[in-house]
């Protein structure tokens, strides 16, 4: 298979990931200030799940075109980022409807961490099976941004249990740290 093939494949499944995010807004059950404020933590939810799907969205672009080569392994590995990224909607649902209580909010770290995972074993399959070509090996260096993005996702879990809008404003650090694709591949690519 090329690279090419499994983009379009990846970017599919992204764009019904966030297709059914959106289907998940529902219309207020009135026309009131007050009815639309009570959908505020769902919107709220919902914000933040887009903002990580993008961000994932953008850093696998930029990993892919770095790619020069795809075998079985990247293949999976990008099946296992895929399904992590899939359940980012139902936790987005679950934490929004239910006002960011202590367990939803800590599963929704869990599904920002589970593919945080997952992305850094398809960048460890892609620098593998590009052997001799260390470019994107060299662009990740040691990747001090991603370990510290372990970190904060697993502070923000661990803060669910003790203030939900700690966690939540944790949560929102760690997409800060990601807006802007990642500079270190998208210098490595020709013409960036």
């Amino acid at each position: 298979m090329n690279k090419e093939r499994l983009t379009a494949f990846s970017d599919g499944v992204i764009a019904i990931i966030i297709t059914i995010m959106v289907l998940e807004l529902k219309v207020p059950h009135g026309a009131t200030w007050r009815a639309l404020a009570d959908l505020g933590p769902i919107f709220l939810s919902y914000v933040l799940s887009f903002i990580f799907v993008a961000i994932y969205w953008n850093n696998h672009h930029h990993l892919l075109q770095a790619c020069r080569r795809v075998n079985g392994t990247i293949l999976w590995a990008n099946m296992h980022l895929l399904f992590w990224l899939s359940l980012i909607p139902f936790t987005t649902g679950w934490m929004g409807e239910n006002e960011f209580a202590e367990l939803p909010t800590a599963l929704y770290g869990v599904s920002m961490l589970t593919p945080a995972i997952a992305y850094y074993v398809l960048q460890r399959s892609i620098v593998r099976a590009n052997g001799t070509d260390r470019t994107l090996a060299d662009a990740l260096g040691r990747d001090i941004k991603g370990k510290i993005s372990f970190v904060i996702c697993g502070a923000g879990i661990a803060l669910a249990f003790v203030n939900q809008w700690l966690a939540f404003a944790t949560y929102a650090l760690l997409a800060s740290l990601w807006l802007i694709p990642d500079r270190r591949i998208e210098r490595t690519l020709p013409g960036e």
